[in-house]
């Protein structure tokens, strides 16, 4: 048998900060263990579990791996909406007037991500 992915590792500058957020996106938890000022944090959600450590580093290019995410009980358009509010910024609009396309954006530490069309949109 061969490997499987434990988890998705996402650098940042501040791992709890950044873990939080994307708890709230993905609806998930952060581990009861992690707290503020702690190196790494868990995320988990029904997609998996990312996990995010502290580097002295900032995010120098665009992202080479990113996330795709489909929301599951809102339209695209409502989880563009919610994900702003967040806190994530917009970074291209990828839509196009037939309903099909995506929206990237970049969560608090710039980090790019893409929002595309629910199961229910992509039903028709």
């Amino acid at each position: 048998m061969g490997s499987l992915v434990r988890h998705i590792t996402i650098d940042s500058a501040d791992a709890y900060q950044l873990g939080a957020f994307w708890a709230e996106v993905l609806d998930g938890t952060v581990h009861e263990d992690d707290k503020p000022g702690d190196e790494e944090v868990l995320v988990a959600g029904a997609g998996g579990t990312l996990l995010f450590v502290t580097v002295p580093e900032r995010k120098a290019a665009k992202n080479r791996v990113h996330l795709d995410l489909q929301p599951q009980d809102r339209t695209r358009d409502e989880e563009v909406g919610r994900l702003l509010a967040l806190g994530a910024t917009l970074v291209g609009d990828h839509r196009v007037p037939d309903g099909r396309g995506w929206v990237t954006l970049a969560d608090p530490e710039g980090n790019e991500f893409c929002v595309e069309r629910s199961a229910a949109e992509l039903a028709g």
